[in-house]
């Protein structure tokens, strides 16, 4: 592994070394709290290099306030390697007090179509981050259902064109994926 892989390709490369099952093991028990930010960047170090890769190892003074990375790499593997009890962790990380994390739950959401998230990622819509916003619009439209529609369209009157586009997107997504107007 080289510092300079794509993340796909550092995930990948751990499953193919270590596991599938181990490294997802470890992604779930990141986001679930079973092993903290902190013990994923000293004592399980070695694992946490499963995620991001071998650049990990260098931050001898990492800041206590960017643990949260841990989380944001353990949610991002989900977008490259699936188990479905990932879903379990996933909810618990709808409702991480970062917003990194919330908005690659999103997206995983997005990617998976996992309706059994929507509901929970629903306070993104109004995040006060633009990126945070379209990416639970996105999210929404790939597998929420009928009654989310609402809270798409008060998107289209959001200041940001970004979060406008996306909940467009979004809207029509809902509508071709229930193929039924929603507006």
């Amino acid at each position: 592994m080289t510092d300079r892989q794509p993340p796909r390709e550092i995930v990948l490369e751990a499953c193919a070394r270590y596991g599938e099952d181990a490294v997802i093991d470890f992604a779930i028990a990141v986001l679930t709290g079973a092993v903290s930010p902190e013990e994923a960047f000293t004592t399980e170090v070695d694992k946490l290099k499963w995620l991001v890769g071998p650049t990990v190892g260098g931050w001898s003074k990492l800041d206590p306030v960017n643990f949260y990375w841990a989380r944001v790499w353990a949610a991002r593997l989900f977008l490259y390697v699936w188990r479905d009890d990932a879903v379990d962790a996933l909810l618990i990380a709808a409702e991480d007090p970062a917003w990194r994390v919330r908005e690659h739950v999103a997206r995983i959401t997005a990617q998976r179509e996992l309706g059994q998230l929507v509901d929970a990622l629903l306070p993104g819509l109004s995040h006060e981050l633009p990126r945070v916003r379209s990416a639970t619009a996105r999210a929404v439209g790939a597998a929420g259902e009928a009654e989310h529609a609402e809270a798409l369209q008060e998107l289209l009157d959001d200041p940001d064109n970004t979060v406008r586009a996306a909940a467009e997107k979004a809207l029509d997504r809902l509508e071709t994926r229930l193929d039924r107007s929603l507006r």
